[in-house]
C-alpha cells in the first residue's frame, strides 16, 4: 500500500470517528431548524443592509446604529440557539482531533517518532499555522 492509500484509509477512519459523526448530526440540525435558517438568513441581510449604508456619500449614522444594534441582536440569537450551540461544541472537538492529527503528521514530517511524538495544541508557540 502506498502513502496515498494509506492516507485515503486514515480519511475513512476520519470519517467513521465519533467526533465527526457528531459534528454531521449537529450540522444536520441545524439545517433543519427552520428558526436558525431564518435568522441566519435575517443575519445575512443585516449585514448587507450595513454594507449598503456605510458605503453612501450621505450615510445616516443614525441608521447605521439602529442596523449595528440589529445586527448584533440577531447574532446573539443565532449564538444562543441550541443547534448552533450543540454544532460548535462538535466542530471544535472535531478541529481538536484534526489539529492533532495534522500537528503528529508535521512532527513526524520534521524526524520525530512517529510511536512517541505527540501534539499538544497547548504547548504551541503562537506561531502555529
Amino acid at each position: 500500500m502506498d502513502i496515498i492509500e494509506m492516507t485515503r484509509e486514515l480519511g475513512r477512519a476520519l470519517q467513521n470517528d465519533e467526533r465527526y459523526i457528531a459534528m454531521l448530526s449537529a450540522r444536520q440540525a441545524s439545517d433543519e431548524d427552520e428558526a436558525l435558517q431564518e435568522a441566519i438568513g435575517e443575519f445575512n441581510l443585516k449585514r448587507m443592509a450595513i454594507s449598503n449604508e456605510a458605503q453612501k456619500e450621505e450615510r445616516d449614522d443614525e441608521t447605521l446604529r439602529r442596523l449595528n444594534d440589529e445586527f448584533r441582536a440577531v447574532y446573539q440569537k443565532i449564538m444562543e440557539n441550541e443547534h448552533m450551540l450543540r454544532y460548535n461544541d462538535a466542530k471544535n472537538e472535531f478541529d481538536a482531533l484534526l489539529q492533532q492529527m495534522t500537528g503528529i503528521l508535521s512532527l513526524c514530517a520534521d524526524g520525530e517518532d512517529p510511536e512517541t511524538c505527540d501534539y499538544d495544541a497547548a504547548s504551541c508557540g503562537g506561531n502555529c499555522s
